[in-house]
C-alpha cells in the first residue's frame, strides 16, 4: 500500500467545501486506497485514487460528477456524496457512507467463513435484484458486478454495496470492464462494453453463487484445462461458454470431489428458482439481447423462494415448498439433511400466492395489497400462538382495522386489531384488499 494519504491530513471537499480529516487506512485495491475519515464531525470513508488509475480512465471524474449530482437510487448503495482535493496530493478522491461491521463480504461466504440461512439468502437476492434494477431504472449501469462488490448482514439478508465509482450512463464508454469470471460472454469475446444488458449475465453469475457457492460455467469442461490463463478463461466464459445444468448438454455438468457445493445444493432448491438458473445461463447466453432474466423476475422469485420455507420439526433445517407454473402443487416428502419425513405447517392463498405459515412468519402489505407490492416496511400479521393455550397457533391482526373471517361452515367472525384467529383449514380472512384461505 502506497499510503497517498497521512493520518491527520486535511483534504477538502467540493461541493460542500468542508474539511475533511485523514483517519486510519482501511484497504486498497487497483484503483486506490480507502480511509476511515471525519467530516464535519461524521464518520465516513474516502476513497483515494492512484495517480496512473486517474491517467488511464479520463471518464472517471466525469462518471462521479454524474453519481453525485444524481444521488444513490437506494440506501443500500455506499454512494459518493462529494468528490475531495488536495493542495498538497496530486489527483481526487471522493466521500461516501461508511460500511457497517455488521456486513460480511460473499467472499466469506463462499469460503464458508459464515453460512446464512437460506431465508437470510432469499432476502439478500431480492435486495440486489432489487438495488440493481433500481439502479438501471435511473439509467446508470454497474459494469463489475462481482461477489468483492456485495457485502451482507448473515443475520437478515440485508445488503449493502460498495464501489460505485464503476457505476457509468448507460451506454456509455467506461474504463472498468468488468471481472472475468463475472462479464457476460459478449464483453470477453470483446464484441460489447458493460451495459445494463451485460449487468443482468453478471447479477445471475452473482446470484448464482450466492446459492449454489459455485460458478455457473465451471464444471467437466474446467477440469479439463491444463493451465487456466486468459485463453482458457476466454474459452470457458466467452467463447465457447456451457451452463453446468445445461439441459440439452451434458458436456460439463459438476463432478464429484472437485464440484461438491453445487451438486449438494442445486437439488434443494425448488424448481421455479432452478428454472430461472437455466434460462438466464442457456438462452441467456445467447440471446443477451432479450433472452437474460430481468431483475424484476430475479426480485420475484426471491420472495416466492422465502415465503416457500419450510422448518424440519425433527432436525429444524429449512427446506422449501415447491408450488409449479400451473399452480399445483409439490414438495419434497422428507427433508434433504436429515431425511426424515417432512410434516407441513399450515399455509395461506392470498391469490395466486402461496405463504408458508410457520412458527416465525410474518405476512406484510406486499402480501395483502396490490398496490404496495414489496413493502416489507411493518408486518400486517405474524404467526402466534394462543395467549392462554400454546398448542394453539393463530394469526395476529398487527393491523388497525378488523378483518372479516369466514369458516368452512359459512360462519363469519371479525378480528379486532391485536388479537388472533386460529388457522383452521377453510377459514378465509378479508385484509381488505385481499383476502386468503387457510389450507394444508
Amino acid at each position: 500500500m502506497f499510503q497517498l494519504l497521512k493520518k491527520g491530513q486535511v483534504v477538502k471537499t467540493e461541493l460542500s467545501n468542508l474539511n475533511c480529516t485523514v483517519g486510519d487506512l482501511i484497504g486498497a485495491g487497483s484503483q486506490g486506497e480507502v480511509y476511515r475519515a471525519s467530516l464535519d464531525g461524521k464518520a465516513v470513508a474516502l476513497k483515494w485514487y492512484f495517480p496512473h488509475w486517474v491517467k488511464s480512465d479520463p471518464g472517471l471524474r466525469r462518471n462521479l460528477e454524474i453519481a453525485v449530482r444524481q444521488g444513490s437510487p437506494s440506501e443500500r448503495f455506499l454512494w459518493p456524496f462529494d468528490l475531495a482535493v488536495s493542495a498538497n496530493t496530486s489527483g481526487f478522491g471522493y466521500v461516501m457512507p461508511l460500511r457497517d461491521q455488521r456486513y460480511r463480504s460473499l467472499i466469506d461466504i463462499m469460503k464458508r467463513r459464515t453460512e446464512p440461512s437460506f431465508r437470510a439468502l432469499a432476502t439478500a437476492g431480492f435486495e440486489i435484484a432489487d438495488s440493481y434494477l433500481l439502479l438501471h431504472t435511473s439509467g446508470l449501469c454497474y459494469s463489475d458486478i462481482s461477489f468483492g462488490n456485495v457485502f451482507l448482514d448473515p443475520k437478515n439478508g440485508q445488503v449493502c454495496i460498495c464501489d460505485n465509482d464503476n457505476v457509468h450512463v448507460d451506454g456509455q464508454p467506461t474504463g472498468v470492464g468488468g471481472t472475468i469470471g463475472f462479464m457476460a460472454p459478449e464483453i470477453v469475446r470483446g464484441e460489447a462494453m458493460p451495459s445494463s444488458d451485460t449487468d443482468l449475465f453478471s447479477l445471475s453469475v452473482l446470484l448464482f453463487y450466492l446459492f449454489m457457492l459455485h460458478h455457473p460455467l465451471e464444471g467437466q469442461r474446467e477440469l479439463e484445462v491444463k493451465c487456466f490463463d486468459y485463453p482458457a478463461k476466454k474459452k470457458l466464459y466467452g467463447t465457447d461458454p456451457l451452463f453446468v445444468y445445461d439441459p440439452g448438454d451434458d458436456r460439463n455438468r459438476p463432478v464429484p470431489g472437485y464440484h461438491d457445493n453445487v451438486l449438494a445444493f442445486w437439488p434443494i432448491y425448488p424448481e421455479f428458482l432452478r428454472n430461472l438458473f437455466v434460462k438466464a445461463f442457456t438462452t441467456g447466453i445467447r440471446d443477451p439481447k432479450n433472452g437474460r432474466v430481468r431483475e424484476s423476475e430475479w426480485r420475484a422469485a426471491m420472495i416466492r423462494l422465502r415465503d416457500s420455507i419450510v422448518y424440519c420439526q425433527t432436525c429444524g433445517s429449512e427446506n422449501f415448498f415447491g408450488q409449479t407454473g400451473d399452480g399445483t402443487q409439490a414438495t419434497r416428502d422428507s427433508c434433504w439433511s436429515c431425511h426424515v419425513e417432512l410434516n407441513l405447517p399450515f399455509r395461506i392463498q392470498i391469490g395466486r400466492t402461496f405463504v408458508m405459515l410457520n412458527h416465525d412468519t410474518e405476512l406484510f402489505p406486499h402480501h395483502v395489497d396490490g398496490q404496495r407490492i414489496y413493502d416489507f416496511s411493518a408486518p400486517v400479521a405474524k404467526v402466534a400462538r394462543h395467549p392462554t393455550d400454546p398448542g394453539i397457533w393463530g394469526l395476529k391482526n398487527l393491523t388497525g382495522e378488523k378483518w372479516s373471517v369466514t369458516d368452512s361452515d359459512g360462519k363469519a367472525i371479525e378480528v379486532e386489531p391485536g388479537r388472533n384467529v386460529s388457522l383452521t383449514v377453510g377459514r378465509k380472512i378479508n385484509f381488505g384488499r385481499s383476502q386468503g384461505e387457510i389450507t394444508s
